[in-house]
């Protein structure tokens, strides 16, 4: 008869809390004696079985730290190797700075010829964006990032004119100054071949510390954008604002010289960096003739598990699957793409004063058919350019610390606008070329309840509303509207005065703020109120001083108080901070009231409503004495903002006497 075995099977205890080298050892050799007792027991040091004990006890030990190790440099915070630390923060969407450039002002002259004694702005260049100028000194490259157009002047882009060359005192030319903005870095242009497409194709650069790709254009001269990622297929787009591109706008050209507009592309590409500094460029993986200029709603990428219905397994119920598509973007085929970038950067790059003026690569726009070839060449060859401030900015790229700091903080934003913040943050970020934000306040939309009888009121009406004889419009009460959003906003003239924005810059505003907002944000962008005031005080002066020289000071110092800069809409004007500033001013003995007060209500600050629209203010009039309460003057409770706008006239000051008394 076949024997029955009876040993049963032992489950053997195994510790997986140990770590280390020593942990491992001493496990091994307990587990050794509980479970081969009979079989080996000679632990001494220099034994056989040791060593084989103490060879996987280091094997084990460092199988936990490379464990251990990948887990740590998976997570952001917690990562130290540089590839790592990349890779993350720009699966993340952030990419790391390499090198900061250098940014200059630079001041650019041109001469122009008189025509009955007046510039003749048909020779007027339109200097384009990319001219290059060279700081001897230090062996750096500026290029210019804007055009600058002679041929008209804004608030944006102003334009000086004094003449240059006179004949018996006849003016014979014109000397015109404006401003552009300049970046160090070396720019160079590369050529890469593409055959048939292929799918996620990339390309790398052959300088490290890229600072821009500049343009990328293919043997078609079809223009290839950057995006944040290759799912994006819209880019911001500017253009001139002129006749051509907007008949309606162009009369805000002094306040908004460019349109801002949003593009669809297939054409686009994002860019990665490695560890070593370098930039690769990926593309996407469109590989038909038809680009996916427009993501068309395909229901087959839709289904559900119901008999006789496409079913895709995980993907089935995404509601966002037949939005998508599987191109990303269009991948370079039978072409040559043409890259221009700028590399460089670095502290080296900052220069001092007037070190950044040796042109050396320029090209112009000009209207010449009807112009005098000599004087058109006299035009190009006076044009220079050189900076009255010194460079800065230049520097280092970011620390793997910086890095790491600044990728979380960029993942918790995610680029979007969500809270009151984010939006005026948005707001004040929109490039000044498109127009000018001074001011921004955010508020929740209020609908108003049209009502036609009391009882489709709001609330009750009270006996105090009939002996009152309050009417059903005056009850008419507001709610809010979670879903839309008021944003008042300001604008600055010429002077630097706060003005309502154009048509133009509201919309160029809307554009950019509709990449950022949430889908259910409505935004109604709206014209704060500019309320004028004046401002009057009366002071004491210490003996021995010169009472002018003190008050001229007092002036300048209310002045710097009221420097549109410091204030806000919605900011209220604590009149206590005023005299504060008066009693700092050396010489100043007390501030005191001015003379012609009402009787108990008197104030060491007198304020007033400047609203005359004949005098060059705002029109809107505001009552000082309702909003004053307890020496703070409150704006109005619809959105608004305290300005002086003229200080020159809205600021006087008065000295009544010394510290001996008044006299006067």
């Amino acid at each position: 008869m076949p024997r029955t075995s009876t040993k049963k099977n032992v489950v053997k205890q195994v510790n997986y809390l140990n770590k280390d080298f020593s942990d491992f050892r001493n496990n091994l050799i307990e587990f050794a004696k509980v479970y081969f007792p009979n079989t080996y027991n000679d632990f001494n040091e220099s034994s056989p079985g040791m060593m084989f004990i103490e060879m996987a006890a280091y094997v084990g030990d460092v199988l936990s730290y490379y464990i251990d190790s990948s887990f740590r440099e998976s997570l952001l915070a917690y990562a130290e190797e540089k590839r790592n630390i990349y890779s993350i923060a720009q699966s993340f969407g952030y990419k790391p700075r390499i090198t900061a450039p250098a940014s200059v002002v630079l001041d650019v002259f041109q001469t122009i010829p008189a025509f009955n004694n007046e510039p003749d702005y048909r020779y007027a260049l339109n200097v384009k964006a990319g001219a290059t100028v060279n700081a001897p000194s230090t062996g750096t490259t500026f290029r210019t990032l804007e055009d600058c157009n002679f041929k008209f002047s804004s608030s944006y882009e102003p334009r000086n004119v004094t003449v240059f060359e006179t004949d018996s005192g006849v003016p014979t030319k014109f000397l015109l100054k404006k401003k552009v903005k300049a970046e160090s870095g070396n720019v160079i242009t590369e050529t890469f071949s593409f055959g048939s497409a292929e799918k996620y194709s990339e390309i790398k650069l052959s300088n490290d510390d890229v600072i821009e790709i500049i343009s990328v254009t293919d043997s078609d001269n079809n223009e290839w954008y950057e995006v944040d990622s290759l799912a994006r297929d819209t880019v911001f787009e500017d253009m001139e604002n002129n006749s051509t591109n907007d008949p309606t706008s162009v009369i805000n050209r002094d306040t908004a010289p460019y349109i801002l507009k949003l593009k669809k592309t297939s054409r686009r590409f994002t860019t990665v960096i490695d560890e070593n500094d370098r930039t690769t460029i990926r593309f996407g993986a469109g590989i038909s003739d038809n680009p996916d200029e427009e993501i068309i709603p395909n229901p087959d990428m839709v289904g559900s598990n119901l008999p006789g219905s496409p079913t895709y397994l995980t993907t089935a119920f995404d509601p966002s699957n037949f939005l998508k598509t599987k191109a990303f973007g269009l991948a370079p085929s039978n072409t040559t793409l043409s890259i221009k970038y700028a590399f460089g950067g670095g502290i080296d790059d900052n220069a001092n004063t007037n070190e950044i003026s040796e042109l050396s690569a320029v090209q112009y726009d000009i209207q010449d058919d009807l112009l005098t070839t000599s004087l058109v060449n006299e035009a190009k060859n006076s044009v220079s350019m050189v900076n009255s401030k010194p460079a800065t900015g230049g520097s280092a790229g970011e620390s793997i610390r910086e890095v790491r700091e600044n990728a979380l903080a960029y993942f918790q934003s995610q680029q979007r606008a969500v809270t009151k913040e984010d939006y005026i943050v948005r707001a004040y970020s929109l490039p000044a070329k498109f127009g000018n934000i001074a001011k921004v306040h955010l508020v929740q939309d209020d609908q108003l309840n049209k009502s036609t009888g009391t009882d489709e009121l709001d609330r009750v009406v009270t006996q105090e509303d009939v002996n009152s004889k309050r009417t059903i419009k005056s009850l008419q009460v507001k709610t809010p509207n979670p879903l839309a959003m008021d944003m008042y906003t300001l604008g600055y003239n010429s002077r630097k005065q706060l003005s309502p924005l154009n048509q133009t810059v509201k919309e160029n505003l809307k554009t950019y703020l509709s990449q950022y907002r949430l889908v259910t944000d409505a935004i109604n962008i709206k014209d704060a109120y500019v309320i004028n005031i004046s401002i009057n005080f009366a002071i004491l002066t210490k003996v021995g001083f010169n009472k002018n020289e003190v008050l001229l000071n007092c002036i300048s110092r209310v002045q710097d108080f009221f420097d549109i800069d410091r204030w806000q809409i919605g900011q209220p004007i604590i009149l206590s901070d005023i005299s504060y500033e008066l009693s700092l001013v050396n010489g100043v003995s007390s501030v005191v009231a001015p003379k012609g007060q009402p009787i108990g209500n008197e104030t060491t600050i007198v304020i007033e409503n400047k609203h005359k629209s004949s005098d060059g203010y705002s029109g809107n009039f505001y009552d000082i004495q309702s909003g004053l309460i307890d020496g703070v003057l409150y704006p109005a409770l619809d959105p608004s903002i305290f300005e002086v706008k003229f200080p020159d006239a809205d600021i006087k000051g008065k000295v009544v006497g010394d510290n001996l008394g008044i006299v006067e």
